[in-house]
């Protein structure tokens, strides 16, 4: 298969130029140009604000190209492969590809358990009131790799690093906050990283679509409020990036197609536009022909060793779940459609899948250095 990830210019390779600047060791190649910048200006800080959702096309659709995002987007990079939080925000917080984070979607077969479960939430697909399992905590924190770069420049360097999130431990309260947390931050002494996430387009824009009046006035706010953000602080490299971006979707029910259901050993995992699936070994190739007949217009079909044979999910040592993640099949749209199984939300826009919409994510570089 294509692999249309590039994997030596994506945010693995983004995270890695930031774990060299702070001493860190780093498994990937990092990006050159980004090594010379904190090289030649050597900044105090370096913030990543990273804004869930908020791809290339979708800042091309709503900015001018006299904005401020803009002006200062150095270029579009890639994410990882599926285009989804899960994967992408792991990535940049640790600089690991998903094929060794283990981190490969929102939802996943968890085989010690033998469930299905919501990887953020540590819940079982399908379970309306997101009771957590103790079981996927321990599963997760036994083989996933999440430790982050904030955690290791505190742990292993004379360095200081923060991470802003709206929710969890020491949360801020809103992006008010945040910034304000930010500009507190970079004007105490001492080198230091900051890596905020903004839950937002991403959000909005799951609920309402992608070009509705509402994430247009988010977007152009966001805009505003980081070029504000960027005259109050001095002696820092600002990156802006997103870790996917969206594309407004029609949702199809798999329940509609009882052959395909009959064919499935248990629930679909990784998303809803990057969908595994586990057969019987009786009815692989009926699922097949089936699959084909209903998707083949919206939808590739990979099986298990086309996956892993085109490192789909990005080049490094395998975690030692990942193969056991993975279902006989991967569907990958390349349209607009979605599939929907026990569990999945209906939402009007989303990601995951193959298309520029998705997997292209801006870099964005404001120097705020005086050297």
């Amino acid at each position: 298969m294509l692999v249309k990830n590039n994997y030596h210019e994506c945010l693995t390779n983004l995270a890695c130029s930031i774990r060299k600047y702070f001493g860190l060791d780093y498994k990937h190649n990092t990006l050159s140009y980004i090594d010379e910048l904190l090289e030649a200006k050597k900044p105090k800080n370096i913030v990543t604000i990273l804004c869930d959702g908020m791809g290339s096309k979708i800042i091309d659709r709503v900015l001018d190209e006299n904005s401020f995002l803009i002006v200062n987007r150095l270029k579009d990079i890639t994410t990882v492969f599926p285009a989804t939080t899960v994967a992408a925000t792991t990535s940049m917080m640790t600089g690991l590809n998903p094929v060794e984070s283990g981190m490969l979607g929102w939802d996943m077969y968890f085989k010690d358990i033998d469930k299905t479960i919501t990887t953020f939430l540590n819940s079982e697909k399908g379970d309306l009131e997101y009771k957590p399992l103790q079981e996927a905590i321990d599963f997760k924190e036994k083989h996933m790799k999440t430790k982050s770069i904030m955690e290791e420049i505190n742990e292993k360097t004379e360095y200081s690093a923060y991470t802003l999130f709206p929710f969890g431990e020491n949360a801020y309260d809103d992006l008010d906050d945040m910034f304000h947390i930010i500009i507190e931050k970079c004007n105490e002494e001492g080198k230091k990283y900051i890596y905020a996430y903004s839950t937002e387009p991403d959000s909005m824009m799951h609920e309402l679509g992608t070009d509705c009046a509402p994430v247009k006035e988010l977007i152009l706010d966001l805009n505003k409020r980081i070029e504000n953000l960027c005259t109050r602080i001095e002696d820092t490299i600002i990156f802006v990036v997103a870790d996917h971006g969206h594309k407004n979707i029609t949702n199809i029910d798999l329940n509609e197609y009882p052959d395909i259901i009959e064919c499935l050993v248990r629930n679909t995992s990784i998303e809803p536009r990057a969908v595994n699936f586990f057969i019987k070994n009786e009815k692989k190739e009926e699922f097949v022909e089936l699959f084909n007949k209903y998707f083949s217009n919206d939808f590739e079909l990979y099986n298990k060793e086309d996956i892993i044979h085109s490192k789909l999910f990005g080049e490094g040592k395998e975690n030692e779940i990942f193969r056991d993640s993975l279902g006989d099949y991967l569907a990958i749209a390349t349209t607009d459609k979605a599939l929907l199984y026990i569990g999945s939300e209906i939402l009007k826009s989303h990601h995951a899948g193959y298309t520029e919409d998705e997997i292209f994510v801006p870099l964005i570089v404001i120097d705020r250095c005086k050297k």
